[in-house]
């Protein structure tokens, strides 16, 4: 979604109780969906998805999830054709087979044709008539669950009490988060639970003597300038955008002029990069990261078991 989080969404204020009323859209839209039968497919399903909007790090772990179960089960990546999401349809394409349309069931129907033996999907949890193999819901760490009411008066797609019906839980980012591990174990005592960082696997590519300028436009910003600052980058200058914004000539021209004018290098993050057409990358470096998750052995048995 193409917005900047309204600051209410964190804290529960007189916006976010006048807006309640209109919430309630929200929770009889949900509970309709739950009304219609559930599709259950011969292909084993992952679900990597979320409840709160934008920016929990999925499409990261749909790629470590591939990463660790290609070797055993032909994957492949099921995600929504959504305009506004390219980049990260691209993301996904560099690391795997891929199938993107305007319909999950349409696209898992489509994987099932080719012969593939587990798809991941990239967003989907709110699509209740899948019956998914394995549940997971991403949260950044940072984030939570924000205020913890859902649209519009709070930044969740759906009730927290969703937490009883999933299978794993992923907490991402670099900042430990207890409140929220308390808040999920009061809802779901049993339910496993993982907790991630971003690790850059280009650093030696970079010169990080030099000072940077940054931008983005991604859901959690400060996930990146966090990354930034624990692997010692100096950032002189910073350019902050809308998630998935699709950035302007004359914004790219401006922000070169400002680096060259100060002795700057340029640094965004690979999915900004990937929005950039060719003319816009160049003098621009990217910062390639990947999910490194605690416990991971047993997240590899959960995996490798999925069948």
């Amino acid at each position: 979604m193409n917005l900047n989080a309204p600051k209410f969404w964190q804290d529960k204020n007189f916006i976010s109780f006048f807006l309640s009323p209109l919430s309630l859209i929200t929770h009889i839209i949900n509970s309709i969906k739950k009304i219609f039968p559930k599709k259950k497919f011969k292909i084993n399903t992952i679900c990597v998805g979320n409840i709160y909007i934008g920016g929990t790090g999925k499409t990261s772990l749909a790629i470590e999830i591939h990463n660790i179960i290609k070797k055993k089960y032909k994957t492949v990546f099921i995600k929504k054709n959504y305009v506004n999401q390219k980049d990260e349809i691209k993301l996904l394409k560099n690391s795997g087979q891929t199938i993107s349309t305007s319909n999950r069931l349409n696209s898992l129907k489509i994987a099932e044709k080719k012969g593939y033996e587990v798809a991941i999907l990239d967003d989907g949890f709110q699509q209740k008539n899948i019956n998914y193999d394995l549940k997971i819901l991403c949260f950044n760490s940072k984030k939570g669950i924000g205020n913890g009411m859902v649209l519009p008066s709070g930044p969740l797609r759906e009730s927290f009490n969703e937490i009883h019906n999933c299978d794993l839980i992923f907490i991402n980012g670099e900042i430990k988060n207890n409140k929220l591990i308390n808040k999920i174990k009061s809802k779901n005592k049993s339910i496993n639970i993982f907790e991630t960082n971003y690790f850059p696997t280009n650093l030696k590519k970079i010169n990080t003597k030099k000072k940077f300028l940054m931008f983005c436009g991604i859901g959690n910003p400060h996930e990146f300038e966090n990354t930034l600052s624990k692997f010692k980058f100096r950032i002189k200058r910073k350019f902050i955008y809308p998630d998935h914004y699709q950035i302007l000539d004359n914004e790219i021209i401006e922000m070169k002029k400002l680096a060259k004018k100060e002795g700057l290098g340029i640094i965004t993050t690979e999915k900004d990069y990937l929005r950039l057409h060719n003319k816009q990358k160049k003098n621009i470096t990217f910062l390639k990261t990947k999910l490194k998750i605690n416990n991971l052995d047993k997240l590899k048995k959960i995996l490798l078991n999925i069948k």
